[in-house]
């Protein structure tokens, strides 16, 4: 066999937290979508506390599989898998997306017609046949304050992280892709790295794209497949992350270190700012409609959450985890 016929075409990178009842049917679905491409597997479990670890005795014996003594988090697991890949593509797959039989291939038969292509997305689907976000645009303090306050229709010419979804059937370039189903070519991670470590969970993907597409590559939204997306398994499992608030302030300490990173110091200031008038005016909002005090429990939380990371994160350079 030639060295092409033996070489990896994907490199699957999965991390599994606690999704032991999703790992069979996404590695089902996986099999029966690869066609005669050649595949690794390399499964990060991040100290899952179900069956996991049976699960992937059982249905991932060829795999390589890495069992973290602790949540290190979305991002740094991922990077985790940089020093086993061999593929000439790397796909990021979460346990709860599901691909149709003709994804992967179809994917990569893309990628392979179009080498300006350094990221590929493909259209997202829930379990109730709705169409999920998977075409979008960068976030920045405006948008982002636009669409919280509620004003964005006030505002048409401005870009949206998620406008609304047309019938988009072709091929289009975009800003990012969500991170449940991204396929990387191997040299965009070999002169980008993969994900900054910094960010536990949240943001991570909208940080790779944007460097990736600094480094003058394209990332693709392909709708002509599919993958049936879930989504918040993981978070489902922890009752202790779903119901203290501690999901939203990861989002919320992800977004200040993206802002800070990408926009500097003035920008991360901005959106401080903002997200507080945002508030307000969730607040106001909610008080004119006749909703109960109690009710604007979760707005002064996330107000306050906010500027408390601000300072723990100073100012948003820092990780606190």
């Amino acid at each position: 066999m030639t060295p092409r016929e033996t070489q990896v075409d994907v490199s699957v990178v999965v991390v599994n937290y606690n999704t032991a009842h999703l790992l069979p049917e996404m590695r089902r679905c996986l099999l029966a979508s690869k066609d005669d491409l050649r595949l690794e597997t390399i499964v990060i479990d991040n100290a899952s506390r179900d069956d996991s670890r049976l699960v992937l005795a059982r249905d991932f014996a060829d795999a390589r599989v890495i069992f973290n003594p602790a949540n290190v988090g979305f991002g740094r697991a991922n990077n985790q898998a940089l020093s086993l890949i061999t593929g000439r593509y790397v796909l990021l797959l979460n346990t709860d997306a599901f691909v149709a039989p003709d994804t992967l291939r179809r994917s990569v038969a893309y990628m392979d017609a179009n080498p300006t292509c350094g990221i590929l997305g493909t259209r997202l689907i829930g379990r109730d046949g709705e169409l999920q976000p998977g075409c979008r645009h960068f976030p920045n303090p405006w948008n982002v304050f636009l669409h919280r306050a509620g004003v964005a229709r006030f505002f048409p010419k401005v870009r949206m992280v998620d406008e609304p979804i047309g019938d988009i059937s072709t091929p289009r370039e975009c800003d990012w892709v969500p991170g449940c189903y991204m396929l990387i070519r191997k040299e965009v991670i070999d002169r980008c790295g993969l994900f900054d470590p910094r960010y536990f969970l949240y943001v991570e993907e909208v940080d790779f794209c944007r460097r990736a597409k600094s480094a003058g590559w394209k990332v693709v939204y392909f709708p002509e497949t599919s993958v049936v997306h879930v989504g918040g398994e993981s978070a489902k499992s922890e009752a202790k992350l779903s119901s203290s608030g501690q999901i939203s302030n990861l989002q919320i300490e992800s977004e200040l270190l993206y802002y800070r990173k990408h926009f500097g110091l003035p920008g991360v200031v901005a959106h401080v700012w903002l997200s507080w008038l945002a508030d307000a005016a969730q607040a106001l909002r909610w008080l004119v409609r006749g909703g109960a005090a109690l009710g604007l429990r979760p707005v002064l939380e996330h107000a306050f959450a906010t500027g408390a990371l601000f300072l723990k994160t100073r100012i948003g350079s820092v990780s606190t985890r």
